[in-house]
């Protein structure tokens, strides 16, 4: 009687190269990318700035979801500064920057690069 050779046992594999590699990319996805850029707005207070107050033409910028409106009157972002420079005297007169419930960040974002780009160096947010 004949019995058959007893089958050769398998190896396990050795998880360690893996390992390695999974590390080794790790280690370079982490180096290689960015997770973010911190920019800075710089929004004077312009409450000490001007002590006459208030003065000239009202300059009020609302935002609502869909539209930003000077003095009530709905008006394009690449208008707004040449229309906010007929308003102002000089550059440091206060203009009133006020985001509505449904208005998103990154308007009052928008619409703050749009001034300081103007050289609107007095801008005052509201609620």
């Amino acid at each position: 009687m004949q019995f058959a050779a007893p089958a050769p046992k398998r190896r396990k594999p050795s998880l360690t190269p893996m390992i390695d590699v999974v590390f080794l990319l790790l280690v370079f996805f982490m180096l290689a990318s960015q997770f973010g850029l911190d920019q800075v707005i710089k929004l004077p207070l312009a409450a000490g700035t001007n002590s006459d107050g208030y003065s000239g033409p009202p300059r009020l910028v609302t935002l609502t979801s869909d539209a930003i409106l000077l003095n009530g009157t709905p008006i394009a972002l690449s208008n707004l500064p040449t229309a906010l420079q007929n308003l102002s005297e000089k550059p440091d007169d206060p203009v009133v920057l006020r985001g509505q419930e449904e208005a998103h960040s990154q308007q009052v974002i928008d619409v703050l690069a749009a001034l300081q780009q103007a050289g609107f160096t007095a801008v005052v947010l509201v609620e």
